[in-house]
């Protein structure tokens, strides 16, 4: 028996994983305590576990005896999707409650997963405070980077996975593999691939495999939306596959002012916008990391009709345009998009993020739509079995914050394949691995520093989620 405790739990990811892996190899596991702060999160997990999970990690002081960690400890400090502010943002040292328990409890062993940032941030520095940290209380280390996509998850999602052990040396043979970069070096890459090893190329799934039949129609996209689209790639919707809809870029994107979001625009005006992101990041005009808002002396150079005036004063009416001392920048209507990118059914989706998930969207059968929360389930590795909340708005949510769980059930049935006597030793203990003193006559709930409002109580809830995107 392994007991375990499931922290920054969010919807339970790391523990269906976890558990799958055990049961496969025979091992019983209880789950002796769990946390998560988001309400929302708190319900799901209570939905599929039994249990609700509502508590604040920092206030916890004593804990039931336990064998082994599991932690997706907040990471939108480290993340490409944050301002990656690391040590230096409240929530980026909620680390250090996992470093705060696991130096006090030592538990035999530990699986911490966080965003590929964290390995890069300030040069390097935040991941060698956090395995130093760990190496000091006794733990011996192993880490990976693994892509979802190469767990039979279409979606190309790479995350740190941490695993300690104590006191120990332990085999972890799974490589790192950060995978393709994005959904058509994933099609490219497979299409080689299965010139020479076709088994290889059947274990990765893509997008049109998860998706339903039968999806209710309140996900379709609007009829004024799709016929904005039309307006642009024509009655074909299947062009859309694999196409972004943002203001800021382009290449395979469809902006704004293509659609006639704020107002119909001329040709002209299309042309002198799409000019306008395609060159203002030019290092002629200035070494900003971001685009820069340029003079229309400057935008004489590459838009080069005469009725320059003309167009900027209308696009600036219409509200693609902005014009503050002279120097003009479009106004960029990303969150006006219904959806924000059309995924490529014959490859892997983009990243799940807690904000977009909601305006991911498909073509199939000849019509545009959102994916479903379902779906996005399945692109995390959930099997259906999972139950979702009826808010789907918290479902995209949680699914953008959620781990896939493959990777989890891969990294830990890799964990107990390569160190059996480990692995028995945790199942089978002497002893505890935490001191009794600690965890002697403890109520079912852990003690708190201070009385602490749970999910199923009376009063105010703070939502802030403590799960990793």
């Amino acid at each position: 028996m392994i007991r375990f405790i499931d922290l920054f739990a969010g919807t339970g990811g790391i523990r269906l994983g976890f558990q799958e892996a055990c049961n496969k190899h025979g091992i019983e596991t209880e789950c002796v305590y769990s946390s998560e702060i988001d309400k929302n999160a708190c319900a799901s997990y209570e939905l599929n576990f039994g249990e609700n999970p509502f508590s604040d990690i920092t206030k916890v002081t004593e804990l039931p005896e336990f064998d082994f960690m599991l932690a997706g400890f907040p990471c939108q400090s480290f993340s490409y999707a944050g301002k990656r502010k690391g040590f230096g943002d409240t929530r980026g040292t909620l680390f250090f409650d996992v470093e705060r328990l696991l130096k006090k409890y030592k538990p035999k062993g530990f699986l911490l997963e966080n965003v590929r940032g964290l390995t890069t941030h300030d040069k390097g520095r935040t991941f060698e405070t956090i395995v130093n940290s760990l190496k000091s209380i006794g733990y011996n280390i192993e880490y990976r980077l693994l892509n979802s996509s190469n767990f039979g998850v279409p979606q190309n999602r790479v995350r740190i996975y941490i695993v300690g052990i104590l006191n120990e040396n332990f085999t972890l043979n799974l490589n790192s593999d950060v995978g393709a970069v994005d959904s058509h070096k994933f099609k490219e890459r497979n299409i080689q691939k299965s010139l020479f090893d076709f088994d290889d190329i059947v274990k990765h799934k893509i997008v049109k495999e998860i998706l339903e039949t039968e999806p209710d129609i309140k996900y379709q996209c609007s009829e004024k939306f799709t016929n904005q689209l039309k307006n642009v790639i024509g009655n074909d919707l299947t062009k859309l596959n694999g196409v972004r809809l943002i203001d800021t870029r382009n290449g395979n994107s469809i902006h704004s002012w293509e659609l006639g979001i704020k107002g119909e625009c001329s040709t002209d005006e299309i042309e002198f916008l799409n000019l306008l992101i395609a060159n203002r990041r030019k290092k002629i005009f200035g070494t900003h990391q971001d685009g820069k808002a340029l003079t229309l002396e400057q935008i004489k150079t590459f838009y080069k009709k005469d009725n320059i005036l003309d167009v900027s004063k209308s696009l600036i009416k219409k509200g693609y345009l902005s014009n503050y001392d002279n120097k003009h920048n479009p106004v960029c209507g990303n969150m006006s998009f219904e959806v924000f990118k059309f995924l490529d059914p014959d490859s892997i989706s983009i990243t799940l993020t807690a904000s977009d998930t909601n305006r991911l969207g498909i073509v199939q059968n000849g019509k545009a739509r959102r994916l479903t929360p379902r779906e996005c389930a399945r692109l995390q590795g959930f099997p259906d079995s999972y139950k979702l909340l009826e808010n789907d708005n918290a479902v995209y949510k949680q699914m953008g914050n959620a781990v896939s769980v493959p990777v989890i059930e891969a990294v830990i049935s890799d964990l107990i394949e390569n160190n059996k006597n480990i692995i028995d030793e945790i199942a089978s203990p002497k002893k505890p691995y935490t001191l009794p003193s600690r965890s002697k006559s403890l109520p079912h709930k852990p003690k708190l520093v201070k009385e602490y409002v749970f999910a199923n109580a009376d009063g105010k809830e703070s939502t802030t989620t403590q799960q990793c995107i």
